[in-house]
């Protein structure tokens, strides 16, 4: 699993791509792990979707334990790593900790997860098994995004043969190709990959999954779990998005995250406000554009980022304007460049829906478009699968197994939730897993 050195395909990349939170050293780690409290009913870990035991790896870290406190970590969420850096703290462990209580600064507890985290990975990544024998029952996981690896991790350990199927080059989904280099380099997601790798667990890369392939899957597997995530991003359906310099959101991140070839433009206009989007306008910034802004049919109240993401962007210069659409792009002569995107005014009816205000046409100065409007479903896949039901787009599962309704299929992460975040998905792939194991025991048992 080889992936190309960042700084030799990038050398100016990491200093415009600095971590979003510096790790901690030794020191400060120590220093922020003696603020912590340990509470007994730490709400903390409540917070946590996979429930880490966030007292416990922080007084493991002030004790000087620090693979005790990895350990500790991994038992619950094995890609603690990623999640250190990606997930929205402010609203999940921090947002939850005591200290808000108190009007003080909470615990850093992504910094000190990441801490632990990359201490152990550092030493060796050294997992110890659950079980040192192969038992009964052959697993297949379908896409290798968080949701997968957890599924496939937890399998292993406990001594199941796993084999996760990837149709892109390299495994970790959106980890490794659709968070910003900022929260997540493409490097670090690999290297945590490695270390479930090193469990025993089988990659095979490039597969892309048919329906004609489930019938194959299901003779040579006892249980599959689907960790597809979600299909293309949404088209605006405008003239002109057909151009070369029109790239979705997370191609956009893909591209400058794992090749070399990606040109900014000087005039770059975002569509959307999710996370996505402003991950990809901060990128775009960060890149060299003398400009980005970001037009989104609501307002602010409306956006779906979270407000220190957008607070963030605004703070490297990234301009927000609400209460737009776009109609049109506008091209060059010779159609070989855009020179314009065409918007229009949004307003609200009187029963809720949005429409363009008659006469409110203009145009904003743009050489590159990048839309963030959400992915679709992967329907036509989905569909296909015997007695798995798909309702609005998602799988339809037991949310105490992740079991679909055909018994043999399991389903997490994106498919299932319509785009929540790692933590969410990795949260998913342990249950799955727990669920899966007490299946293949109880026929083997029979």
């Amino acid at each position: 699993m080889n992936t190309p050195d960042r700084q030799q395909l990038h050398p100016e990349l990491l200093a415009r791509f600095p971590d979003l939170h510096p790790p901690f050293d030794g020191q400060s780690a120590l220093t922020e792990a003696n603020r912590c409290l340990y509470c007994f009913d730490a709400p903390c870990t409540a917070a946590c979707p996979t429930h880490i035991d966030v007292p416990r790896f922080i007084k493991k870290i002030a004790q000087g334990n620090l693979r005790g406190s990895a350990l500790t970590i991994l038992d619950a969420n094995i890609l603690g790593a990623s999640c250190s850096r990606v997930c929205p703290v402010d609203v999940l462990c921090e947002g939850a900790c005591v200290y808000h209580r108190y009007n003080k600064k909470p615990i850093e507890i992504g910094r000190l997860q990441r801490h632990a985290m990359n201490v152990f990975l550092q030493n060796g990544a050294v997992l110890p098994k659950k079980s040192t024998s192969l038992k009964y029952g052959r697993v297949a996981c379908i896409g290798a995004g968080p949701a997968s690896l957890a599924c496939a991790a937890e399998l292993r350990q406990q001594g199941f043969a796993v084999t996760v199927f990837e149709q892109q080059p390299l495994p970790g989904g959106l980890n490794t190709y659709g968070v910003a280099e900022y929260k997540l380099r493409a490097a670090d997601s690999l290297r945590e990959i490695e270390m479930i790798r090193s469990l025993g667990v089988d990659f095979c890369f490039r597969e892309e999954v048919k329906p004609s392939a489930l019938a194959k899957f299901e003779n040579e597997y006892d249980v599959i779990f689907l960790g597809i995530g979600l299909g293309a991003m949404h088209k605006l359906g405008i003239p002109g998005e057909d151009h070369p310099a029109v790239i979705n959101a997370l191609d956009f991140i893909a591209r400058y995250k794992t090749a070399a070839d990606l040109a900014v433009g000087r005039h770059v206009v975002v569509i959307g406000a999710g996370n996505t989007a402003i991950d990809a306008a901060r990128a775009a910034r960060r890149l060299g554009a003398e400009s980005v802004q970001v037009l989104y049919r609501r307002d602010q109240q409306h956006m779906a980022a979270f407000s220190f993401e957008y607070q963030q962007a605004i703070s490297e210069g990234v301009e927000f304007r609400w209460w737009i659409q776009p109609t049109a792009i506008h091209l060059s002569s010779d159609k070989s460049a855009i020179e314009s995107i065409e918007c229009a005014t949004i307003r609200t009816a009187g029963d809720g829906t949005l429409h363009c205000v008659a006469c409110s046409e203009f145009r904003v100065a743009c050489d590159m478009l990048i839309p963030a409007i959400g992915q679709s479903p992967l329907l036509a896949f989905l569909e296909t699968l015997r007695g798995v039901k798909v309702e609005h787009g998602r799988v339809q599962v037991d949310r105490a197994t992740g079991q679909t309704a055909n018994p043999r299929y399991f389903a997490g992460g994106d498919c299932v939730n319509g785009g929540r975040e790692v933590v969410d998905a990795v949260a998913d792939g342990k249950r799955s897993a727990l669920a899966i194991i007490r299946i293949l025991e109880a026929a083997h048992a029979g």
